[in-house]
């Protein structure tokens, strides 16, 4: 078996998982692998497509050194608490230590029931799987941190949802599965020793400079807070909507996980959201740092029973934490946007500038990426790209004019103005109507338009004429779009 798996979350106390096989399916054969992905979890690319993994992979086989464990979590879900979730359709196979030292799960999603199921069938279809798959691979090159995608498998069964799909099995890899949720779970049970467990396994897993805090709970939430401060930020600078940003689906790894409903701008519209059942527009665009302060301040709450016996001392002092994350938020996203800008030392006007040209965006519907990528190639010597996004011309005028004269404040030259452009501003996303194209031909039997488009996304900071049309904003008729979760 190539995977040589190094377990050690199927080593902590039985409440934290339940131990459970995948189920079999009938007829598996390989839609997708990703051999860079393969090569640093040390797969060659013999190995990657073989037989035996295909078994491993489609739940069919139990690979050597694989310990296959459904992990318990509960959750906000819409501001709701469930105190019982779980992995309902998703199976860890184990761990595997990658070429760069790295420790990764290797998780099966769409594998069958598991005792958290709650009455599902466990599967996946294959819309949902190569959705994930290209999104998430999408969100890497973009340098968003993201778990990724090592395979997808077709089932040859199928999947009953409001149609009947055809199935298939996504092999998902991250740096684990901890989420706020996994605190929840055993903070809504009171079982502190589990709690305290379960921070001292994160802190090994993803902090282990911090081993030797005076204070392991309170070092653990910062280096959270710092890590979902970052990931939004990048979320944010790519026109990226989660959808779903419930606390069972925040990563304390500071990686995106979860691809159901999510989507990305077309038009900048602030207020933007794609889910089907997030009819409040919980989870929109310009919601999402507020959400995710929201959901550090569900984390916060399992800790207590961890940093003393003062709560009402330890509720304040949690409490100034997060009342400090706006500012520092606010810190990161004005860092990220002036990246957008071609900017880097923060001068005096800077937010007003960035502010206006957005606002002028949002009135006008502009597109966001193609907008950005525009006054990316502006600033390297092309005209007219930017006006053509703007009805009012006067007004973006007398904006682009004061964008040159700060950019002649900037002490690096006008070339590493551009790289640094070129590399906060994508040529191309994954457009929500070009995702559903390739997804609805794979759906068919038909899976060139996808491969095209994950070729073309693999790539997404460079200008390319081939794929030129999948860089387009949708039509009319495709602005309506709507997300869902896929279970």
């Amino acid at each position: 078996m190539p995977l040589h798996f190094d377990n050690t979350y199927a080593r902590l106390p039985a409440p934290f998982f339940a131990r459970v096989n995948p189920t079999a399916v009938s007829s598996p054969a390989w839609l997708a692998v990703n051999p860079e992905l393969g090569a640093l979890l040390g797969l060659t690319a013999d190995e990657l497509p073989s037989p035996e993994l295909l078994a491993v992979l489609a739940g069919n086989a139990v690979a050597p050194g694989s310990e296959p464990i459904a992990l318990a979590y509960a959750g906000h879900q819409f501001g709701n608490f469930v105190p019982r979730l779980g992995d309902g359709r998703a199976i860890l196979l184990g761990e595997v230590v990658g070429t760069d030292g790295v420790r990764r799960d290797v998780q099966l999603k769409g594998s069958g029931p598991t005792p958290f199921s709650r009455g599902g069938d466990g599967r996946a279809a294959i819309g949902p799987v190569l959705r994930e798959f290209l999104v998430s691979e999408a969100m890497h090159a973009l340098g968003v941190p993201t778990t990724r995608s090592l395979a997808a498998v077709a089932t040859g069964e199928r999947v009953y949802r409001e149609d009947v799909l055809p199935g298939a099995v996504l092999t998902r890899i991250a740096t684990s599965h901890l989420r706020v949720g996994t605190f929840q779970y055993f903070a809504a049970r009171q079982d502190r020793d589990a709690l305290d467990a379960l921070v001292r396994y994160a802190i090994a897993r993803h902090h282990p400079q911090l081993a030797e805090s005076p204070t392991p709970a309170l070092s653990l939430f910062d280096a959270v807070c710092d890590a979902q401060r970052a990931l939004v930020a990048r979320w944010l600078s790519v026109g990226f909507v989660h959808g779903v940003m419930n606390t069972d689906n925040c990563a304390i790894s500071g990686e995106t996980i979860d691809y159901g409903p999510c989507a990305f701008l077309d038009a900048y519209e602030p207020a933007r959201h794609f889910s089907s059942i997030d009819r409040n527009g919980r989870y929109a665009w310009s919601q999402q740092p507020r959400i995710v302060r929201w959901n550090l301040a569900r984390l916060a709450e399992t800790l207590i029973p961890l940093l003393g016996d003062d709560d009402a001392s330890t509720v304040k002092m949690l409490e100034a934490r997060l009342g400090t994350f706006a500012e520092r938020f606010e810190e990161t996203w004005s860092a990220t946007l002036r990246a957008k800008f071609g900017l880097v030392d923060a001068q005096e006007g800077d937010a007003a500038l960035a502010q206006e040209f957005l606002a002028q965006m949002a009135a006008d519907h502009a597109d966001f990426t193609q907008t950005f990528r525009a006054l990316t190639h502006m600033a390297a010597g092309a005209d007219d790209g930017v006006r053509a996004h703007f009805t009012d011309r006067a007004r973006i005028t007398t904006w682009l004019a004061a964008w040159r004269t700060r950019l002649e404040r900037e002490p690096s030259d006008r070339d590493v103005i551009v790289a640094r452009m070129r590399r906060a501003n994508p040529a191309i996303i994954p457009r929500n109507h070009r995702v559903e194209e390739a997804l609805s031909a794979a759906q068919r039997g038909d899976l060139g338009p996808f491969e095209r488009l994950r070729a073309a996304l693999a790539r997404p900071f460079d200008d390319d004429a081939a794929s030129a049309d999948l860089t387009t904003p949708p039509g009319e008729e495709q602005w309506g779009y709507r997300t869902f979760c896929g279970t």
